[in-house]
C-alpha cells in the first residue's frame, strides 16, 4: 500500500500580537513555572545564510508557556550559506555533510546538557534538509520529532541543471532523502508546515529563482512529505512558516501534545542580552566571530528615535564575538551602534526586548556602493522573520509603502531609503503590522546606515 501525503488546511486568522508597547501591568506578569519536564528538548535549526537569532521569539513564546530556557537550544552553523555544487568547496559555504556533522554534534550536546535520551528538532528552510539528513542518516534513535517549516524536501527546482545543488529537487542529495514508499524515517515523528501559495521557494515557475518562465516541476505542495503530519498554514510565507505565532501554535502542540497556554511572549522584569558580531567576509554572510568590533547600546524615544542619555552597555569582541551581557528594561526601545572591520558604522534601532536573550547577534551593514554615493542618507528597514508582502500587509516606510518591496508573492526582506543630504539627522519611521520603530538618519560622509531592524 502505497503511503499519501496526509494534509490539514488551517487558515491564518488573527492572534495576538506581541507588540512593542508594555504595560506596567503586563509587566508584573511571569511566565508559569516550568511544568513541562516530559516535554523533550527543543533543539531549533536555522536557514540557508541564516543565524540562531531567528528563533528568538519562539524561544521567548516557548518560555512563555513553561519550557525551561537550559531545554532548549538554537544552533549556529559556522557557514549557512549552501554551495552551489554540494561536491564542490567554495569559501565560507558548507556542504550537506558540513551542516549533518554540526548538527550532530549540537544535538549530541543538548542531550548531555538535559540528561534527556532523545531531543525534538524544528527547522526552517534549509535547516530541514540537515535534520532530515541527521536522521536517515543514524540519527533516528537520538530523535523524538522533527518539524520542518517550509523546507523545499522536493526541491526549490527539479531539473536537469545543477544536478549537484542541495536545492535540485532530481539532484542525489534530495533523491535519496526521499526514495522509498514513506519519504520519512521511521521511529521520528514527521511535522511539515507549509504556505498556501505565498512561498516565494515553493512555485511553479522560476521567476522567483532568477528564470522567468521555465518551469521549476515544483509547486506549493513541495514541502510535504509521505508519512508525515502536513499543515497548510494560509496566506503565509517562506519565513512565517517558521517564526509566525501561527507556526509556533503547531510546532508547540505537536511536540508537548496539547495546545499551547498561551500564544502571546510574556515579559519578564529585567532583561539580559547577550550576542555575536558576525561578518560577510567577501559578501557571503557567515556566522564567524568578529574581533574587534564595538557595540554600544543606547536608549531611545520610542517616538523620535532620540538618544535618552548615554551609553546603557559599551562592549568590544574578543576572539568569541560576544558583545555582552547588558542590562536593560523590557519597556526600552534600543539603538545598538556596531563598529566592526572594513564595514560601516551600523545603528540598528530595535523594538523593546520583552525577555532575555543570548542570540541578539549583530551583522554590519554592507559597505557603501555605487549606487549610495549621491545619498545623504541610508535606512534600511528589515525584517528578519518574514518577508514583506503587498498588499497582504501594513508595511510603510517614512510615511509610503516601499519603492522596492514587489507586489504578489512575498520575496522582500529588506526596502532601502535613500536620503537626500537636507533629510540627515530627522526620524524615520518603518512600520509594519502593528510594529513601529523609529530611527535617525545618520550621514553616509561619516560612513554610517541605519537599519530599523522588526522582531514579529
Amino acid at each position: 500500500m502505497r503511503l499519501s501525503r496526509r494534509t490539514i488546511l488551517l487558515g491564518a486568522g488573527s492572534l495576538p500580537f506581541a507588540g512593542a508597547s508594555l504595560r506596567t501591568s503586563v509587566l508584573a506578569q511571569t511566565a508559569p513555572a516550568a511544568q513541562n519536564a516530559e516535554v523533550p528538548p527543543i533543539l531549533f535549526v536555522h536557514g540557508n545564510g541564516d543565524y540562531d537569532a531567528l528563533w528568538m521569539t519562539a524561544l521567548w513564546r516557548m518560555e512563555s508557556n513553561g519550557i525551561a530556557r537550559d531545554r532548549m537550544m538554537a544552533i549556529n552553523f559556522t557557514d549557512p550559506l549552501a554551495r552551489s555544487d554540494d561536491k564542490v568547496e567554495q569559501p565560507n559555504r558548507s556542504s550537506t555533510e558540513d551542516q549533518r556533522r554540526e548538527l550532530a554534534a549540537a544535538i549530541t550536546e543538548l542531550k548531555r546538557r538535559t540528561g534527556a535520551p532523545r531531543v525534538a528538532l524544528v527547522g526552517s528552510s534549509r535547516g530541514g534538509n540537515a535534520i532530515r539528513n541527521v536522521i536517515r542518516n543514524g540519527g533516528a534513535g537520538d530523535v523524538s520529532h522533527a518539524v520542518l517549516c517550509g523546507t523545499p524536501n522536493h526541491g526549490v527546482f527539479a531539473t536537469d541543471d545543477q544536478p549537484n545543488n542541495e536545492f535540485n529537487g532530481r539532484g542525489p542529495f534530495l533523491r535519496g532523502l526521499n526514495e522509498g514508499e514513506s519519504e520519512v524515517t521511521p521511529g521520528v515523528a514527521f511535522l511539515t508546515l507549509r504556505s498556501d501559495g505565498l512561498d516565494k521557494y515553493a512555485q511553479s515557475d522560476g521567476r522567483l529563482i532568477g528564470k522567468p518562465g521555465t518551469p521549476t516541476n515544483v509547486t506549493a505542495e513541495g514541502p510535504e512529505l509521505k508519512g508525515a503530519t502536513n499543515l497548510v498554514l494560509g496566506a503565509l510565507d517562506h519565513r512565517e512558516v517558521a517564526f509566525h505565532p501561527r507556526a509556533f501554535r503547531e510546532i508547540y502542540k505537536f511536540i508537548a501534545g496539547r495546545e499551547p497556554q498561551r500564544i502571546a511572549i510574556v515579559p519578564e522584569q529585567s532583561v539580559r542580552l547577550n550576542g555575536l558580531v558576525t561578518g560577510t567576509p567577501g559578501g557571503v554572510p557567515t556566522n564567524r566571530p568578529v574581533t574587534g568590533a564595538t557595540v554600544e547600546i543606547f536608549r531611545v524615544d520610542p517616538d523620535t528615535g532620540e538618544r535618552k542619555g548615554s551609553a546603557v552597555h559599551s562592549a568590544k569582541t574578543g576572539a568569541d564575538g560576544r558583545w555582552g551581557p547588558a542590562q536593560v528594561d523590557p519597556s526600552w526601545s534600543l539603538e545598538f551602534v556596531l563598529r566592526a572591520p572594513e564595514a560601516p558604522t551600523t545603528h540598528i534601532y530595535r523594538s523593546p526586548f520583552p525577555r532575555s536573550s543570548d542570540v541578539v547577534h549583530l551583522r554590519p551593514a554592507r559597505p557603501l556602493g555605487p549606487s549610495d554615493k549621491d545619498a545623504g542618507g541610508i535606512v534600511i528597514m528589515s525584517r528578519p522573520r518574514g518577508y514583506f508582502g503587498l498588499p497582504r500587509d501594513v508595511v510603510l516606510f517614512d510615511g509610503k509603502e516601499p519603492a522596492d518591496v514587489k507586489s504578489g508573492v512575498p520575496t522582500d526582506a529588506a526596502a532601502t531609503l535613500r536620503l537626500p543630504a537636507a533629510g540627515i539627522g530627522r526620524n524615520i519611521v518603518a512600520q509594519f503590522g502593528e510594529e513601529r520603530i523609529v530611527a535617525r538618519a545618520w550621514p553616509t560622509a561619516e560612513n554610517r546606515i541605519a537599519i530599523t531592524e522588526m522582531t514579529y
